[in-house]
């Protein structure tokens, strides 16, 4: 990315750093010249992306199940000891999959309490554990989803977590605002990454139709009809994470090529 975000020196934090999207933040924000900490729970794939960012800027990394609260404080220890400070929190990580609701067994509801922590409460872990070391112009950065304002059927736990993420969002700026930190949403579309794919095999399966008939439904609803890559959005997150941010506190930006416009 041509433009210069003013990121040089800034240090940054990005979860789910090896998935298709996080991967593509943290190139972005390494071509900034921001100095980052990648954490994923996929020890190969994590390692692979460290080893094509340290020729390019400060990397460091951590193989780190957000779920388990002293993995997390272990992370924060290592920001501390690092950097002292972090000024740039991208909650990236998550996990999606379908619960439909006429399923009500045991591991149905079980699959329901992990997204919700997997997608949420990984949020609420990871910042309480950062907060004591960001400083005034920080920003929180939280992945959402379009289907955090909107709905789909099959995926009501995915949906309700995204909804619970621009809650917090707008919840936590109120909290944080006092502070100087900013917290703010991004709500991507349909991004051409394994796990939308997964979804999208499975809307197809569910309704017996043929995937790429799907796909065509979903583009035709979009004001551009294409469907997005990881890197596409990337652009936003550094404007969020940048200078001329500093009035956006708040907000739960779309990123759906217009699919929705709120």
């Amino acid at each position: 990315m041509n433009a210069d975000f003013g990121l040089r020196g800034k240090t940054v934090l990005i979860t789910g750093a090896a998935g298709g999207i996080g991967s593509a933040l943290a190139h972005a924000f390494a071509e900034q010249g921001a100095a980052l900490m990648l954490l994923d729970r996929t020890e190969t794939a994590l390692h692979e992306l460290v080893d094509q960012l340290k020729p390019i800027t400060e990397t460091h990394s951590a193989v780190c199940d957000l779920s388990d609260s002293l993995a997390v404080a272990g992370v924060a220890v290592q920001v501390r000891d690092r950097w002292g400070r972090l000024d740039v929190l991208l909650n990236n990580a998550g996990a999606e999959y379908p619960t439909p609701i006429a399923d009500g067994s045991a591991e149905a509801t079980a699959a329901w309490a992990s997204l919700l922590d997997n997608n949420v409460l990984s949020m609420v872990r990871l910042t309480q554990a950062m907060l004591p070391f960001m400083p005034r112009g920080a920003c929180v950065i939280n992945q959402s989803s379009i289907w955090g304002k909107t709905g789909v059927a099959g995926f009501s736990a995915y949906a309700a977590s995204k909804h619970a993420i621009v809650g917090l969002t707008r919840s936590l700026a109120l909290e944080l605002g006092p502070k100087g930190i900013l917290v703010n949403a991004v709500c991507p579309g349909w991004i051409r990454t394994a796990a939308a794919m997964r979804s999208l095999a499975s809307m197809a399966q569910e309704q017996g139709r043929p995937i790429e008939e799907v796909e065509r439904d979903i583009l035709a609803r979009q004001a551009i009809p294409s469907m997005l890559a990881p890197s596409d959005i990337a652009g936003v997150f550094l404007f969020l994470a940048s200078a001329a941010a500093s009035s956006l506190t708040g907000q739960c930006l779309s990123a759906s090529h217009g699919e929705v416009m709120l």
